[in-house]
């Protein structure tokens, strides 16, 4: 079945590449939609053919439907198996967890979930000879069985990135494939849309507004209330005394120590690593959290606007008072510098939609 997954794999890209017409004409602008500006490499580039035959749209069509239409001699087990493609293959930050001479598991970064996957050709065999314990890989993977899953192209191996390097993959990765941050785990997105229209209600109970503007100086400080109030709150919403370290309150709540970890990383933002630290501890210290702040370029501003939305979640703008008094104005042509704030307001990606941006 291994061998036959490839072949599939192997006849659909060729399908692909050969292809006029349509078909050619839509592969073209989907590469051309993903393209950062930098040259790509060969695994970049196999990737995103890669990827366009899962995702990409000739109509109300993908390829793989174009291409099953066009092989009649297509097994049922052939199909079926493109159709699992279709549905299930997906892009993710994976961690190599374990290697064994025919196979590897790897950990979704984002979802914690766990992955078999065996190399479906001579090529990856080699290329997985070279992996590493640890080593991040940014990689499409699709099922071969229920247990089982291959390599849908060639990944590209990004090493054993430390903290600092790790955080940049996963911005990059967040910004550059956002259908593919819960792929695997719609739970979790239904999770983090509930947890951003929570976080919204609470700030509007907090601020007494969707919309707050302040000093730089005064708005930090009322973030840094704020995330004391929330933190409490959270704790308090399981029965936990947040005054007491986290061993003391996995012994005194008589609730388990997973779910006293994550109510502390939830309410807090303290990194998992931190709480096990804490929870493995003897420090009788109350629990110390990250500090809420503003980014740096806005603490000592005259005005920062935050804004808070039950979709988009929170965002800061140092311009936002002044962009609102333009668009107020009769004829905002006429105001100073108006075209480098409304240019600003339509293609800085910081600036959401849901925010005003573009």
């Amino acid at each position: 079945m291994l061998e036959r997954a490839w072949t599939l794999k192997q006849n659909l890209i060729e399908f692909v590449l050969d292809a006029e017409g349509e078909l050619a004409v839509a592969l073209e602008a989907f590469a051309a939609a993903r393209s950062t500006g930098e040259r790509y490499d060969i695994a970049q580039q196999n990737q995103v053919i890669d990827s366009f035959t899962v995702e990409g749209k000739v109509g109300d069509k993908t390829p793989i439907d174009i291409f099953v239409e066009s092989q009649p001699d297509l097994t049922e087990g052939d199909r079926s198996l493109l159709e699992s493609w279709r549905h299930r293959s997906f892009i993710g930050l994976f961690e190599i967890t374990r290697i064994s001479p025919d196979s590897f598991d790897v950990t979704n970064w984002l979802t914690a979930k766990h992955y078999a996957v065996q190399p479906n050709s001579a090529n990856f065999q080699q290329e997985m000879s070279r992996f590493k314990l640890g080593e991040i890989l940014r990689a499409r993977i699709a099922p071969l069985t229920d247990d089982w899953w291959i390599l849908s192209g060639s990944p590209i191996p990004m090493g054993n990135l430390g903290k600092p390097k790790l955080a940049v993959a996963i911005g990059n990765f967040k910004q550059n494939y956002k259908n593919h941050l819960y792929s695997d785990a719609p739970e979790l997105l239904e999770q983090a849309w509930e947890s951003v229209e929570k976080y919204h209600e609470d700030f509007i109970e907090f601020f007494g507004s969707d919309e707050v503007t302040l000093s730089g100086y005064h708005l930090n400080k009322r973030l840094a209330e704020f995330q004391e109030v929330m933190t409490k709150k959270r704790l308090a919403d399981l029965g936990v005394d947040g005054t007491k370290s986290l061993a003391d309150m996995v012994e005194d709540a008589g609730v388990d120590r997973e779910e006293v970890k994550a109510a502390a990383i939830a309410a807090s933002g303290a990194d998992a690593k931190a709480v096990e630290v804490l929870l493995d501890s003897n420090a009788s210290s109350k629990m110390v959290v990250p500090k809420a702040e503003l980014p740096d370029r806005f603490k000592k501003a005259e005005q920062v606007t935050a804004l808070s939305h039950p979709r988009w979640g929170q965002t800061f703008l140092s311009t936002y008072a002044q962009f609102t008094t333009m668009l107020a104005t009769e004829d905002f042509s006429t105001v100073p510098g108006y075209e480098k704030l409304v240019r600003n307001y339509l293609e800085d990606p910081a600036i959401m939609p849901g925010f005003g941006g573009g």
